[in-house]
Parts: structure tokens; sequence; C-alpha cells
């Protein structure tokens, strides 16, 4: 085989450096990009929820996520940097470390991670356009929805809930795979639009009764116990919380930072995050502090504090304001599905087989099987834990992060050799035995024991939230003894 032939098969115009043209991100654009990250009913839950957990512990609470976001950026910063500066993406970066066929593998994961997500997320996106489609019905005739047609089952999903996965799949398919100029506008649309429906969301609690929410809002602010060494484990754990939530984005932040104009603004986007947490932090313990208050004087019979916003909205009981707030969720959790699952799958894949894939033909793959387990999660996928399987590949991003991070940065110094990582070659100096970088492998690998065991091994549990650090430190630590060696 001729070594042109042994190239093409590695060569991808996705996969290779952005036109310097095309690098027009700021830290704008990060901000949005980290804002769209937090702005999920997963996010909003989780915040809330761990005011709930550390009794209104104002001090562990907000310094814990302040922590845990300066962990994400200094290790955004890390991961990023290379592409900022190559204008690579992950998939061919991962080629630097592991070789040719070791990144075609490894990055395959998480395209595999990638794809099960979007087929879930898609899932939970497409019930809120059913709600949307039942309103509607209901609206018209409360009666339709007692016809046979309706109350017909398969797979656990009747003919709305079919109707509305298949619109959802066939809507982000189209809309996603127009490439990162149109995603761009998606990624900072859905942003602001978003915090547009916080603020909404925010006056609409704060109008049942300024007073009463605001002194509901303020005694969550209690300095009473702000030194407190006891403060000091439920700190740590919520910043682990916080790092564990956005460490899915990070192994994979090259195909987002590729874009961005220099270092300063990739920095000072990065650094936007911390801003957006606390942004969206003040906007949901608002929300549910004075929510409850609101609540408990309308029912006798609320025993808990609700911390999801589609349940907040449902005590309400008003149909404009619940179809208002199903158009936000729609519009955040379709952005986030596609930052944190489609685009870093996009490439993942075509960098399995770049001769033949374009972003076109991976949009469909992706579509095809999110369907398919969109599909099958409410009566099959959700029922056998299956997610456990998906943490455990998870498991490999930590170490993987680790193996590319000291590589670059200490192993060849922040400098890659352009020309060989698109060559397939005996002449590349990527090519390692024959395409796989067994050092790094190894070090991986042992990474993975260490990070994936906090899953599966019961004593170890209370570490799951560090598992990305943990896999990352001990793959990072093997890997740099293994090349001075």
């Amino acid at each position: 085989m001729s070594q042109n032939k042994i190239s093409e098969n590695v060569i991808n115009w996705e996969l290779v450096s952005v036109n310097p043209n095309s690098k027009n991100w700021n830290w704008k654009d990060l901000f949005c990009f980290w804002g769209v990250n937090v702005q999920t009913i997963i996010g909003f839950s989780l915040i809330a929820s761990l005011y709930v957990i550390y009794n209104l512990n104002f001090f562990a609470v907000f310094f814990g996520s302040i922590l845990g976001s300066i962990l994400v950026y200094f290790f955004s910063n890390l991961i990023g940097k290379p592409s900022q500066k190559y204008g690579l993406p992950f998939a061919t970066l991962l080629r630097i470390s592991l070789g040719f066929k070791g990144a075609k593998y490894f990055g395959f994961l998480r395209s595999l991670v990638g794809i099960f997500m979007f087929g879930i997320q898609t899932y939970f996106l497409s019930k809120a356009i059913s709600y949307l489609i039942r309103i509607l019905f209901f609206t018209i005739d409360n009666t339709i929805l007692d016809q046979d047609i309706f109350l017909m089952f398969l797979l656990g999903l009747n003919i709305i809930d079919w109707s509305s996965l298949i619109l959802c799949i066939a809507i982000q398919i189209y809309i996603f795979s127009k490439g990162m100029l149109a995603n761009r506008k998606i990624i900072n649309f859905s942003a602001i639009v978003v915090y547009s429906g916080m603020i909404f969301f925010f006056f609409v609690i704060l109008l049942t009764d300024v007073r009463l929410t605001s002194k509901a809002f303020t005694e969550i602010l209690n300095f009473d116990n702000f030194l407190d060494y006891n403060n000091f484990i439920p700190l740590v754990s919520v910043a682990g919380t916080i790092f564990a939530y956005f460490s899915i984005i990070l192994i994979s932040f090259g195909d987002f930072s590729r874009y961005v104009k220099n270092e300063k603004q990739l920095k000072n986007g990065n650094l936007s995050l911390l801003l957006n947490l606390l942004v969206f932090s003040f906007f949901a313990v608002f929300i549910v502090a004075g929510s409850d208050l609101f609540l408990n004087q309308k029912f006798e019979d609320i025993n808990k504090i609700f911390t999801n916003p589609t349940d907040i909205i449902g005590k309400f009981d008003n149909l404009q304001i619940t179809v208002i707030t199903l158009f936000f969720i729609i519009i955040a959790s379709a952005s986030t599905n596609l930052i944190a699952n489609f685009i870093p799958s996009q490439y993942s894949l075509i960098n399995f087989v770049p001769n033949k894939l374009n972003l076109k033909k991976v949009s469909y793959t992706i579509g095809f099987f999110g369907f398919i387990i969109g599909i099958l999660w409410p009566t099959l996928l959700s029922q056998i834990g299956i997610l456990s399987f998906i943490d455990t590949f998870g498991s490999f991003f930590g170490p993987i992060s680790g193996v590319m991070i000291v590589n670059y940065h200490l192993i060849n110094r922040s400098k890659i050799e352009i020309k060989d990582i698109h060559k397939f070659s005996f002449e590349s100096s990527f090519n390692y035995s024959n395409g796989w970088h067994i050092k790094a492998i190894y070090s991986i690998i042992i990474g993975f024991i260490f990070s994936s065991s906090t899953i599966w091994n019961y004593d170890l549990m209370f570490l799951q939230s560090y598992a990305w650090i943990i896999g990352t430190l001990v793959s990072g630590f093997v890997y740099y003894l293994l090349e001075k060696k």
C-alpha cells in the first residue's frame, strides 16, 4: 500500500485545523457555551438540591460551587489550549497521545457515551413536546385525549409520544448537522433565551408576595456557621458534585475551543463559568425558596421542597405559565444535547472512518441510534441499570484526559508536528507501534481501574464525584514516569 493511500485513510476536512477566518469565538461565546451547560433541568435541580441536602448551608454550597467551578476552569484551560492553538478537535489531538489506531478506538468510546446520552436526553425532550401537544388538544376539546387512539400504547408510548419522539429527532438532526457556524448561533440564542426565561420565572415567584418570598431567600444567607470546620467535608463534597456535573464536557472541550480567537479569550471565557454558576444559582435558589413558601401557604399537604422546575410549575396550576416554561425547557434541553452529546459524537465517529464519513452521515447515524435508545428507554433500558455501564465507559474519560494533558504540556512541551498528525505512515512520529501507543494505553488502563473503582467498589463510592480527577492524575502520573524512564 502506498504512503498516499495510507495517508488518505486518516484525512477528513472536519478533522484538520480550523481555517483562521473561522476562529471567531470570543469570551462571550464561551460564556453562552458554559451557560447552556448550566441551564438544564438537571443543573437547576442539582444546585437547588444541594442547598436542601446540606440544610441550606450557604457557606458549604456557595463556596463548594466556586471551588468546583475553579477545578473545571483549571482543567478546561489545560485541555482546551492545544485545540485553540492548533485548531484541532479532540479526536485528532488524541492521535498525538494514543497513535492513529488508539485514537480511533478510544475516541469511539466518547461516541458511544454521547449517542446513548443523546437518545436519553431526546426522550425527555420529546416528553416536554408531548405535554405541549396534550395541552393543545385539551384546550381544543377536553375529551379528545379520551379517544381510543390515544389510549393505545406500544413500548410504553402512545401515538402522541411516538409523534413527539420522531419530531424531536428529526428537528435536532436537521438543525445540528449544519456545522459549527450554525451551532454557535444555536448556543448563543439558547443561553440568552433561557436566562430570559429564568428572569421571567423569578418575577413570577417574586410577585406572588414580594415581602414573603424575599424573606425566604434572605434566610438562606445564613452566616452563623461561616467559619465552622464542620463545613469542610460538605464543601469538598459539593465541589466534587459540581465538577462531576461538568466533567462529561471536559474531555471533548477541544471541539469548541478550536474556534476561539486566542488564549486570552479562552481563559476569560472559561472564567465565565464561575459567573454563570453564580447567576444561575441565585435564580434557582430564589425560585425554589420562594415557591416553597408560596406553596406551603396555598396547600396544607406539602411535605417536601420541590427542586425540579416542572414539579414547581405543575403545583402553580397556571396553563399559560406552564406552556411558557415548557418552551424554555425544550430550548435548554436541546442546546445541552447539542453540546454535551451530539457534537462530540460527530467528530469521534468521523475519526473512526475518516475517509467515508462526513457531518451529514454521522448526524443521521447518531439520530438513528438515538431514536432506538429513546424508544427503548422507558420500558427496557431504564429498568436494567444500564447507566452504571455508561458511567463505567465514562470512567475512561479522566484517564484519557490525563494522558493528553501530560503528553502535550510536559512531554511535547506544547508543540505538535502538524504534518505528521494527518499522515498514517511509518515516517509519522505518531505511528508508534503500528498505530498504537502502548505506554499511553497502559497508563489509561491503570487510571481506569482507579476511576471505575469508585463506581463498583462500595467502600470507594464516596469518591465517585472525583472519579474523573482521580483517573486523570493516576494515568497522567503513570504516563509521565513511563515516558521519562
